[in-house]
């Protein structure tokens, strides 16, 4: 795994660093006495972070679901920080192995594919113009490789940590995944099932990493420096703020998984084929908001820039082959959804001879939010300024509760519409305000009202869920926030520290 630091966007002192690493690390803490319900995928030069579905029943005594449990109480392991802090995480490129189907571990044998060197070279290219501090990499050939292609000429500090390393899983090492299967069956279960107790060679290798994770985050977070990388070149953003009353920062997913290739492209996620997957679009800047803020109601139509991320979001989803676009009644959604209906329309019909398409457009009320962010009396402050990591914090405990549920109907809908299609394939595109998508991520992810605050999302943004056991089955994240596809109207993953004024 590769850690980059870099200056973000927060207008407080801020420190980035980049990390390359391989790709099984990211929260330690008190994993280890539950497990969750959900799966994050990463892709190539991307961290793919699986955690599995049941709790543990076993050597561990924790009751119930993680994801149930305080938000605070899992991140207490996080040491104390200063200044405001983005990590950005980068897996490295394919490798020999990768392409082999052979199980890694924490082996050293294989190296960067072809494949895997274009993948970093297309990462480099995304942070080109990004200011880092330093990078951590983990010393297995495949990842350092992916972090020297992407660090490149830069002059900051690269630092190499063994713990870094990816999961140590003995005896699978260099097996092919059928070998393993055969040789191993019933550890093999185990680990996709039940990783916390999966058991080789006497060993415990979650529980393992979980402690190595533990200790990273420690290092990189005191470092006087800023960001954190992961993935077969797909980035991941965390920013990290302190508490006013001190002890562990406060932690937010900015984006999961920008990855050099789109996002929607066919494939499998965490090993399996899908076609059936829900793709969360925010609706761009309306004209009632200033182009630095996101917009809080979407009661007008789309400025210019929104017309251009809305145009720019209709590309990206050119090759699906929609049938049905949602979203609520708000105008700035539903011009949103209608540009993305008329270039879909429009895809079969570059010839003399086309036969047009027809793709059904529906505005739904459980997808309005607008009604109950409007009731805040904190709805001025916190629209008055560029948004910030955490900026659901700031409404009232009554108002998150009333878009937690909300958000629980408007997901219960797009399951259902799910439903409808082929079990081979089905796509729901959903247009609507950040705040109710924030919302059912985390019904997604099986998480409680409170951790809607570590989740942010920008205009014109995209969030990807598969569903490779059909919509009754896990949902699979295979991005948050990727905004890649808007170029140059998209937020940079960091910003210069010279000039703050200008920006």
């Amino acid at each position: 795994m590769m850690f980059f630091a870099a200056p973000t966007s927060i207008p407080i002192p801020t420190q980035t660093h980049l990390t390359i690493h391989t790709a099984h690390q990211l929260f330690p803490s008190k994993i280890q006495k539950r497990t969750l319900k959900f799966t994050i995928r990463c892709s190539s030069t991307s961290l793919q972070e699986k955690i599995q579905e049941k709790s543990s029943v076993n050597e561990l005594t924790g009751k119930g679901d993680l994801l149930k449990s305080k938000k605070g109480d899992l991140l207490d392991f996080l040491p104390p920080i200063k200044v405001a802090k983005r990590v950005v995480l980068v897996r490295h490129g394919q490798s020999s192995w990768n392409a082999e189907g052979r199980i890694q571990g924490s082996s050293d044998f294989s190296v960067l594919t072809q494949k895997g060197e274009a993948q970093a070279e297309t990462s480099r290219q995304m942070l080109i113009d990004d200011s880092f501090d330093v990078c951590f990499s983990s010393p297995l050939i495949r990842s350092k490789r992916t972090a020297e292609i992407i660090w490149n000429v830069r002059n900051e500090e690269m630092i190499t940590d063994a713990d870094l390393r990816e999961i140590d899983l003995y005896s699978f090492q260099g097996l092919l995944k059928h070998e393993g299967k055969a040789k191993y069956g019933s550890a093999y279960r185990q680990w996709q099932v039940d990783a916390p107790n999966f058991n080789i060679d006497g060993h415990y290798p979650v529980r393992e990493l979980w402690e190595r994770a533990r200790s990273c985050w420690t290092r990189i977070l005191t470092h006087d420096s800023r960001v954190l990388l992961q993935s077969n070149c797909g980035v991941s953003v965390l920013d990290f703020t302190p508490k006013p009353e001190g002890g562990s920062p406060n932690i937010f997913l900015n984006r999961l998984n920008q990855t050099p290739n789109s996002p929607i492209a066919a494939g499998s996620s965490g090993g399996r084929k899908t076609g059936m997957r829900i793709i969360l679009v925010c609706h761009g800047i309306s004209q009632n908001d200033p182009e630095d803020n996101f917009p809080h109601s979407g009661d007008g139509p789309l400025n210019m820039l929104g017309v251009i991320q809305a145009q720019k979001t209709a590309e990206l989803l050119l090759d699906l082959k929609l049938k049905t676009i949602v979203s609520s009644t708000k105008i700035a959604s539903a011009e949103t959804a209608n540009t993305i209906c008329r270039v879909q329309e429009a895809a079969d019909c570059l010839g003399a001879d086309c036969v047009p398409r027809y793709v059904e457009t529906k505005q739904i009320q459980d997808l309005d939010v607008g009604q109950i962010l409007k009731k805040s009396k904190k709805q001025d402050a916190v629209g008055s300024r560029p948004l910030q990591p955490g900026w659901l914090n700031g409404y009232e405990s009554e108002i998150a509760t009333s878009l937690w549920g909300q958000s629980a109907k408007a997901w219960r809908y797009l399951l259902d519409e799910l439903s409808k299609g082929s079990e081979q394939e089905n796509v729901m595109v959903a247009v609507g305000h950040p705040a109710l998508h924030i919302a059912m991520l985390g019904h997604c992810l099986n998480l409680t009202e409170e951790w809607m605050g570590t989740f942010h999302l920008d205009a014109g943004s995209i969030s990807v869920v598969d569903f490779p056991d059909g919509q009754t089955g896990r949902g699979i994240v295979r991005c948050i926030n990727y905004t890649a596809h808007l170029g140059r109207w998209s937020i940079p993953i960091t910003r210069s520290t010279s000039d703050d004024e200008e920006f």
